[in-house]
């Protein structure tokens, strides 16, 4: 109401201004109105005009092309369509807008819409590359399957007639399975088309069994002409084609009995209207892959080679299972080592290694093919036709005037397939059986002739034999024989061969060139005949032990040199006067004994057998005598022993060498040897040695049938310790040494070449010694090595007497040290010792005493001066004796009563005259003053000597003392440090103590008494000298008491004449030439000094 109000009331001009405000707002929407109407009239003719021109050709011959119809026309729209080229072709379409098809060129379409309110014409510009390529859809012409492979064959036709030139095509091929459809394969596959229709074909072999579920397959194709400058583009997928599971079977596990390789995965299906609960392969169990309905698979990976009989897949429902076998294994290998060759040259035998084994056993096992490609002919092997211990082999029959083969060995099995090829000419490959037959004829003594067969046809060939030839006990030797091959029968002389010889023979052949030998064929044996022995026997002679008959030996002659069973032996002896011979000795019997003199006689040995007698053997009955020999050592090693010997041009026969052993009693004759003439060394072997037995060598050598001695050798072959310990005794015993002897080790028992004795001694008792333990080491056992192997004897010395010890003596060789042989002595008692052990303190303590005597003797005096001094009398003491006019009736006189005295200097004075004068030492009191002029006149000389005599101090009841008072006696330790100095003869008498008497020493004043002084109990009493008379009676104020002149102080004499308490000598010495020192105090050195009176 306010609002209206207000407008009622507003003035005109703001209503004119309103109304022409509205004035122009009615213009404006008329104006839009206006433009709306043209912009949609220009809208309506433009979707009236033919637009989006399109154009595609599926066989590159025609272009398809058409438009969008009209905006608001019908199917019953006419349009004229113009087509200009190189002339002008319209056309009039009704209910249609495809232009009809053109040829490939440049266009200019011109499309007119007829009867259209608005229309206008709509030009267009068509060339090639406006133009879509769009193949036709393929059509499938066959869909197939192979369930035991489970491999879709694929078959369809590409239509290339239509195309008017080559060009490339692609297919894209799509497998998809189950009823959703999922997508299991997609493939592309290239071809050409040719400008005809061809058939292609694609396989394809699924993972999963083709039974497990429905599969289907789609194609399209991509046509890729390098000519078409055009827009390519795939053409629509074909309609889909499908294999499923013919209705009939019964089977419900898929793939049944599959053979597969070992390491891949298998897919394995179950198709059954149950619900299935678990599926396992083998023992292991597999999770379940859900397909189309109940049915159901599982996923095997990496399987593994299966044995025999299979590997079992097993599918468990309700109440019942499934299941199926798998086969799991490998393609063969490529055969190796393939090898063809012959026998006889009528059959071509080829073997060869299969390698790995395929685990593919009875049908599914791998097949062999042998192919010949010159003859086009070829056999066949299965692998089930032999047993695993046989070995692969084919025959193939040679053609007559074929050498050279080639073949192909080819192994399949249903996994894969290989093949091995080998070249050969089969006249160089020819291994010939095992001869048949052989047979040995005798000729003569030394050759027969061997005959034998050999199958086969050897015409076209050489063959080449060998002839092992065995003797008894000795190396066999080959011959080898070439012959002209003949059809079986073959024969050859064998010569050269020793008489009387059994022999053993075998023969084995092969072809020139050579490839392989047969096999040896059976031995045959032949004895030869006999011939008259090569060689007379291998003689020796030794005399008897009692040197009256002569012993010949001779050694049977090897077969090799009999020629024949030997049959006597016919011995003779001659010398230049005669010849005799002794009866025809039999074969068993190999020595002969002859009674001759000590003349040089020539025996001779013959052997005979039926063919014969030997050559004689000759010997020298006497020895050349050798005065220079030595007999030698010898080690042998093992069963051996090398002996050597200078060269003697003289030695024109042979050598011998002759050994035995050595602790055998009787002759000595194990064996000999003989060596040629040029030889210088030999080796001795013989299995009759034995270690630790001692042989003798003797090496002869031979001249004109006469044997020398050269060398004489005792040897071992190997030395050992000794057997037993040396026998020893006890020879003598003393107090320090033990003589002991031992005798020598029998031979046999030695057991080697001695070197030494060991011999162990030690302090011990029997039962208790260690030296059982034959510790070198230790330090209590004490060791002698003995090794002059001739001392028998030994003395050890430096004993104790009657003391044990445990002896131990030993052997020892270059083989070790033998046992040891023990026994306990006991030294005699050493009463030498023991005298001497007396004698000696006795005489030490005599000698002692004797030179003590002396010196005693001779320093007595100063024995005495020192451990026993005089004593002074008192009774002779004038210190104590008192002038009476003095002292009466002084009172206050005190006698020997002292003030403490500290210790004070002791002034020496020396001159340098010969008169030397020691003043009176002065003893300076600390009360006193000293005069400062007394250092002036010192002389040079003067001498300080300072000391601090000790202090004793006693308190003398006096009775008679005023007050009660007590005196102090004060004795003072006087050190005299020289000796006084004797006087001028005038000045004798006015001395008035003078002599050797005691001087006082000085007087000292004192000022004052001594006041409380303390004495101490446990002072030693007996420092100083005391009085000897009772000091209770000593009347201090005695007339006889000498005073002082100098001054009017109380006098107290200064120590006594008898209180003395000195280390020193206070006896001057006799000498007064010198002032010498009486050396105070007692010293060792001074026991030793001499004085001038003594």
């Amino acid at each position: 109401m306010v609002d209206i109000s207000l407008c009622v009331k507003r003035p005109s001009w703001l209503v004119d201004r309103k109304r022409m405000r509205m004035a122009s707002n009615s213009q404006w929407l008329l104006l839009t109105a206006v433009l709306l109407y043209l912009t949609n009239q220009v809208n309506s003719q433009k979707k009236s005009t033919p637009h989006d021109l399109k154009c595609v050709t599926n066989n590159l011959k025609v272009w398809d092309c058409s438009w969008r119809a009209l905006f608001g026309a019908g199917r019953a729209a006419s349009y004229e369509v113009c087509i200009e080229k190189r002339s002008r072709t319209c056309y009039l379409l009704e209910k249609n807008t495809t232009i009809p098809p053109l040829l490939p060129g440049h266009y200019e379409i011109t499309v007119h819409p007829l009867y259209e309110f608005g229309s206008s014409k709509s030009k267009f510009i068509l060339n090639e590359k406006n133009i879509s390529l769009i193949p036709e859809t393929p059509e499938i012409l066959n869909l197939s399957a192979d369930f035991s492979t489970s491999t879709l064959h694929l078959k369809w036709n590409d239509k290339g007639s239509v195309f008017p030139h080559y060009s490339n095509v692609i297919w894209e091929i799509k497998v998809l399975h189950k009823k959703n459809m999922e997508i299991v394969k997609l493939v592309t596959y290239s071809t050409t088309l040719n400008g005809r229709d061809t058939i292609h074909h694609w396989n394809w072999t699924s993972d999963m069994p083709l039974e497990c579920a429905i599969h289907y397959v789609g194609i399209r194709c991509y046509i890729d002409d390098p000519q078409f400058s055009g827009h390519k583009e795939w053409s629509d997928w074909s309609l889909l084609k499908n294999i499923s599971l013919p209705p009939d079977s019964q089977t419900k596990v898929f793939p049944q009995d599959k053979v597969i390789l070992a390491g891949s995965d298998i897919t394995v299906c179950c198709v059954t209207q149950e619900k299935v609960l678990s599926a396992q392969i083998g023992s292991t169990h597999c999770p379940l892959i859900h397909l189309d309905g109940e049915n159901v698979a599982i996923r095997i990976r990496n399987i593994s080679a299966s044995a025999s009989s299979g590997t079992n897949v097993v599918f468990s429902v309700e109440d019942n299972i499934f299941g199926t076998v798998v086969f799991a294994g490998y393609p063969p290998d490529i055969p190796q080592k393939l090898n063809c060759e012959t026998y006889d040259l009528k059959e071509i035998i080829c073997t060869w290694n299969t390698g790995r084994p395929t685990s593919l056993e009875g049908p599914r096992s791998t097949s062999y093919t042998l192919f010949e490609s010159f003859s086009g002919k070829y056999v066949r092997f299965n692998g089930d036709e032999v047993s695993a211990n046989e070995n692969y082999q084919l025959f193939f029959q040679i053609l007559s005037n074929q050498e050279i083969h080639n073949f192909t060995l080819n192994a399949q099995n249903l996994l894969g397939q290989t093949e091995s090829t080998l070249l050969v000419n089969i006249t160089e490959k020819v291994h010939p059986r095992i001869p048949t037959s052989l047979k040995a004829k005798d000729i003569n003594s030394t050759a027969v002739i061997l005959s034998w067969h050999l199958p086969g046809n050897f015409t076209k060939v050489k063959l080449l034999c060998q002839i092992e030839i065995n003797k008894t006990n000795s190396e066999h030797e080959l011959r080898n024989v070439t012959m002209r091959g003949e059809s079986s029968n073959y024969l050859t002389t064998v010569d050269k061969l020793n008489p009387y010889t059994i022999y053993t023979f075998r023969i084995r052949c092969s072809t020139d060139p050579f490839w392989k030998w047969s096999k040896w064929s059976n031995e045959k044996q032949c004895l030869t005949t006999e011939a008259i022995p090569s060689k007379g026997p291998d003689i020796w002679r030794e005399w008897s032990s009692d040197g009256r008959n002569l012993i010949i030996y001779w050694k049977p002659l090897p077969i090799n040199e009999a020629y024949g069973k030997i049959l006597s032996y016919n011995v003779s002896y001659s010398s230049d006067e005669e010849t005799k011979s002794l009866s025809e000795i039999p074969d068993t019997q190999h020595r002969a004994e002859l009674q001759l003199d000590k003349n040089d006689y020539i025996i001779s040995v013959v052997a005979k057998n039926s063919a014969g007698s030997s050559p004689p053997s000759k010997i020298a009955s006497m020895e050349i005598p050798n005065d220079d020999l030595k007999i030698e050592q010898a080690l042998g090693m093992g069963n051996r022993i090398l002996l050597t010997w200078n060269y003697d041009p003289n030695m024109t026969c042979d050598y011998v060498i002759k050994w035995c052993n050595s602790s055998q009693s009787g002759p000595c004759l194990m064996d000999w040897k003989k060596v040629p003439p040029n030889s210088t060394e030999t080796v001795i072997e013989s299995d009759q040695f034995r270690p630790g037995v001692r042989y003798n060598f003797s090496v002869y050598g031979c001249r004109n049938q006469g044997y020398q001695l050269l060398r004489s050798v005792i040897g071992y072959v190997e030395e050992l310790a000794p057997a037993v310990a040396p026998n020893f005794t006890v020879e003598d015993t003393s107090a320090d040494s033990i003589l002991v002897k031992w005798e020598e080790i029998p031979v046999e028992e030695l057991r080697g070449f001695l070197r030494g004795y060991l011999f162990y001694f030690e302090k011990g008792e029997r039962d208790t010694s260690k030296i059982m333990g034959l510790e070198p080491g230790r330090f209590d056992t004490k060791v002698k090595n003995i090794t002059d192997i001739s001392q028998k004897t030994l003395r050890i010395a430096d004993l104790q007497g009657r003391t044990s010890y445990h002896l131990v003596l030993r052997a020892y060789t270059g083989g070790g040290m033998g046992p040891e042989r023990s026994m306990f002595v006991v030294t005699k008692e050493n009463s030498e010792g023991l005298i001497i052990a007396i004698l000696i303190p006795v005489a030490v303590a005599v000698i002692i005493g004797v030179v003590t005597s002396i010196l005693c003797y001779r320093k007595r005096e100063w024995i005495k001066e020192t451990f026993y001094p005089d004593i002074p009398n008192p009774e002779n003491c004038k210190a104590l004796q008192f002038q009476k006019s003095v002292c009466e009736g002084n009172s206050a006189l005190k006698t020997l009563e002292m003030n403490p005295c500290t210790p004070n200097n002791v002034e020496v004075l020396e001159t340098r005259s010969v008169a030397l004068k020691i003043e009176d030492t002065e003893i300076i009191s600390p009360v006193a003053e000293r005069p400062e002029d007394r250092s002036d006149a010192e002389p040079e000389n003067h001498v300080v000597v300072s000391y601090c005599p000790p202090v004793i101090e006693e308190e003398l009841a006096n009775p008679g003392a005023e007050g009660g008072g007590a005196s102090q006696v004060i004795y003072i330790d006087v050190q005299s440090m020289y000796q006084p100095q004797a006087k001028p003869e005038g000045e004798l008498d006015s001395d008035p103590v003078g002599g050797a008497g005691y001087k006082p020493q000085m007087h000292l004043p004192v000022t004052s008494t001594v006041d409380d002084l303390d004495a101490d109990d446990d002072l030693d009493k007996t420092a100083g000298y005391r009085p000897q008379a009772n000091v209770n009676t000593w009347n201090l104020v005695s007339p006889d008491s000498p005073r002082s002149t100098d001054s009017n102080s109380e006098i107290v004499s200064f120590g006594s004449p008898c209180s003395i308490n000195s280390r020193q000598f206070l006896i001057p010495p006799k000498d007064e030439d010198s002032p010498k020192s009486s050396g105070g105090g007692w010293s060792f050195t001074n026991f030793f000094q001499n004085k001038p009176n003594d």
